[in-house]
């Protein structure tokens, strides 16, 4: 496991996530719509969504693991550089350190040179607000936003399940990552057979999460906004968010960054006001988005020498 995490690491940043190759979570998306489909045929009623739900989880967990050990078992069966070539593949499809800076890059291109037509076009892709109104700050917001949740739900917790279980157990998390995406909306379709997949998301999430905001506050002394905002952004505003785990990485980076994040977004058209997260140092600007990233690369690095420090000291 010692060069796996880091091989797989560089296979992300080097390539991403190329269209040619079909990407693992489009094909646990399919089986996810395909399983709910089938228990809303089943079931009406909230009870029964809800006993749904669990059921879902458990089985897109099961054969999200199964089918990938069965995977790399088998290719080490036929070869053992093929299934060490494959392992590597697997794991990398589990990161987003590429494709989180390419999408909040695209972002920032635009804003430099004033065209916030399109920036709020970019934003659109990778945030579920709306943006056919927002501001240059609110669309600097809702970057640094997503980058900062992001880097918990796209490599930090990837990294910690793949330093556990390696690939299998990082592809389950992508699972459980992707049915929150897809079911767990506290809304009237959703509330009852998506409630499993959102309770098991922040279940999965809680560890990672914390240990993120260990790293920020590791990496503070060196940022704009300093340790000690940093420190007291995760303490006092982080439990203000309504995910107990999205609020860490946010309040970190709001403080990190000298930045106050939060405030109003507008979904589908209804008003949802977040708390504050963060003092206001410094203005929202296009700058901040590069510095968030450069945030998410020092995290990422962090968390690959714990992951080399776990294995070092324990073995694996």
């Amino acid at each position: 496991m010692n060069l796996l995490i880091p091989g797989a690491l560089l296979i992300d940043l080097i390539i991403g996530d190329p269209r040619c190759i079909p990407h693992p979570v489009i094909i646990i998306g399919k089986l996810i719509s395909r399983l709910e489909r089938f228990l809303r045929s089943l079931a009406a009623t909230g009870r029964g969504l809800k006993v749904g739900g669990a059921l879902l989880v458990f089985t897109v967990c099961l054969l999200t693991f199964s089918v990938t050990w069965g995977l790399i078992w088998l290719a080490f069966k036929l070869h053992y550089y093929l299934g060490i070539a494959l392992h590597l593949w697997l794991l990398s499809t589990t990161f987003a350190v590429k494709g989180l800076a390419q999408h909040a890059l695209a972002v920032a291109k635009p804003l430099n040179e004033g065209n916030l037509s399109q920036a709020r076009e970019k934003l659109s892709l990778i945030v579920g607000r709306d943006t056919q109104n927002l501001n240059e700050q609110e669309i600097v917001r809702g970057t640094v936003e997503t980058v900062a949740e992001n880097t918990v739900d796209g490599i930090i917790a990837p990294i910690f399940y793949a330093v556990i279980g390696g690939a299998p157990l990082a592809m389950t998390y992508k699972a459980v990552n992707t049915m929150d995406s897809m079911l767990g909306h506290k809304n009237s379709k959703y509330i009852n057979l998506g409630w499993a997949a959102a309770r098991f998301d922040d279940l999965a999430n809680y560890l990672p999460a914390r240990i993120s905001g260990l790293f920020y506050i590791i990496l503070s002394p060196v940022t704009p906004g300093g340790f000690k905002a940093t420190l007291r952004a995760i303490i006092n505003d982080a439990p203000k968010h309504p995910s107990p785990n999205s609020g860490i990485p946010e309040a970190a980076v709001a403080g990190s960054l000298g930045v106050q994040l939060g405030g109003t977004n507008y979904y589908q058209g209804e008003l949802s006001q977040r708390a504050f997260m963060g003092e206001e140092i410094f203005q929202l600007a296009s700058c901040h988005i590069e510095q968030v990233l450069k945030l998410t690369y020092g995290v990422t690095a962090l968390a690959l020498l714990g992951a080399f420090t776990k294995n070092y000291f324990i073995g694996g």
